[in-house]
């Protein structure tokens, strides 16, 4: 869309520069020049503000398996999904094990052609897979002006690796490194997601370290919320790679024996791949097209933590203001959630800070509000685990069990709260979970149950 902010009998290429922003075009009608702004998002008008944001469609792909049922089965049994990986060389690292998500070899019916699809790599298709339940649920039509906003950290990292083994080993030849380039930048799996069901719209990337899921899925909420578009296609996803496996290993992140969030002896996280996909659109809308609504976002909050580049401060303060400003935009106390999906990697510090942050933003319900961490069964999707654990709240609120931490053995006394660690029944109308990242990034999202 344009919007028309200043109209001129005459312009110069001296004035012009000292005119225009990047957002701006010069139109020439053949009497007057006119300056446009371009709006990628403008305000409709017909609703009210803020406005109600459900779910309509959602996908997910992890090392449990493909799709809402296989991965419900797991995450509601605790099933631990870590296995030797066989992505890559592992021989000289530290730890040998990862959430290896099992594929399979064609994608379904599609618009893109064999050589396209030949070229995708995993973290594409991660992603595709995941869109592609969440886009058949959710009974959408291909469209224009569909916006899409996406979560990663790595993106096509992998096509990275690609290329700079083949420079390092056959410097002069240049076979398929072009196509590397081009797929390497995070737009282009975007872009392929939108030629994969046929539709246009502008891209958002986030890539936020472990957060990005999680503020995808915010951003598209507050997308809608205030009126700037009826509906958007949001996730996160992330694949494993060497690159990254190595770096966390060399960091000594990665435990050595088992990822155990929330342990007293816990030492370290697991990384995972895979990939979450939500259709989000106005409550109104999907009430007139009479679509099933499988939950809603009622609320979303971010915050930096400057305390260190990869410590969080000790006593969790930017992680609660995350969770306070979530239920402050929410309407809601913390008396009114019923679960709290952690970030609980199974590192020493973020544990520590994530269940103080906890104790201080729940106060007295602290000792009655059930806390999980199913990184455990799947390890760490980087900027996938943001929407996967938001899925997984999701799955919670509509089959009313919780999740079980269930390699948990004697909980640090840190905790205050019950950590689950046998698979529960429980009855849920509100589930909050916590995504924090590297550089200090803490995001925090908050669904309700639909009935």
């Amino acid at each position: 869309m344009e919007q028309t902010i200043a109209e001129l009998p005459a312009i110069t290429t001296a004035n012009l520069a000292a005119t225009l922003t990047s957002s701006e075009i010069v139109h020439y009608s053949g009497k007057k020049y006119s300056i446009k702004r371009l709006v990628l998002f403008p305000q409709t008008k017909h609703s009210p503000l803020p406005r109600r944001v459900v779910i309509t469609g959602v996908g997910i792909v992890t090392s449990l398996g493909m799709g809402w049922k296989t991965n419900a089965q797991g995450f509601r049994s605790g099933r631990v999904a870590l296995k030797p990986v066989t992505l890559f060389d592992v021989s000289r690292q530290r730890v040998k094990v990862a959430g290896e998500a099992a594929l399979p070899d064609k994608l379904p019916c599609h618009r893109l052609s064999r050589h396209r699809e030949a070229r995708l790599d995993r973290a594409a298709r991660l992603l595709l897979f995941a869109a592609e339940e969440a886009w058949r649920q959710s009974g959408w039509a291909p469209g224009h002006s569909l916006p899409v906003v996406l979560g990663t950290t790595s993106g096509g990292m992998s096509l990275g690796e690609a290329y700079y083994r083949q420079t390092l080993n056959t410097p002069h030849s240049y076979r398929r490194q072009a196509s590397r380039v081009m797929h390497y930048q995070t737009q282009s799996q975007a872009l392929t997601l939108e030629d994969y069901f046929g539709f246009t719209g502008p891209i958002t990337i986030i890539a936020n370290a472990c957060a990005s899921g999680a503020n995808a899925l915010g951003h598209a909420w507050e997308l809608i919320r205030e009126g700037h578009c009826d509906r958007v296609l949001t996730g996160g996803y992330d694949a494993l790679s060497q690159l990254v496996f190595a770096g966390f290993d060399s960091l000594q992140a990665l435990s050595p024996t088992q990822c155990r969030p929330f342990d007293a002896h816990r030492d370290g996280l697991a990384l995972g791949e895979g990939a979450a996909v939500l259709t989000l659109e106005t409550l109104e809308r999907a009430q007139e097209r009479h679509a099933e609504i499988l939950g809603e976002i009622v609320g979303y909050g971010a915050s930096l933590d400057l305390h260190h580049l990869t410590q969080p401060h000790p006593e969790g303060d930017a992680a609660l203001a995350s969770m306070a400003a979530a239920t402050r935009v929410a309407a809601l106390q913390p008396e009114q959630i019923d679960y709290v999906n952690a970030h609980g990697t199974g590192t020493p510090m973020n544990d520590g800070a994530e269940a103080n942050a906890i104790r201080r933003w729940a106060g007295d319900r602290v000792t009655t509000l059930p806390v999980s961490s199913t990184k455990s069964a799947i390890g760490h999707l980087l900027g996938g685990a943001g929407a996967v654990e938001a899925v997984i709240c999701l799955m919670s609120l509509r089959e009313q069990w919780l999740p079980p931490t269930s390699t948990l053995q004697a909980p640090d006394p840190i905790c205050r709260f019950p950590v689950v660690r046998q698979p529960t029944g429980a009855k849920v109308e509100y589930a909050l979970t916590n995504s924090f990242g590297f550089g200090g990034a803490n995001a925090t999202l908050i669904l309700r149950r639909w009935t």
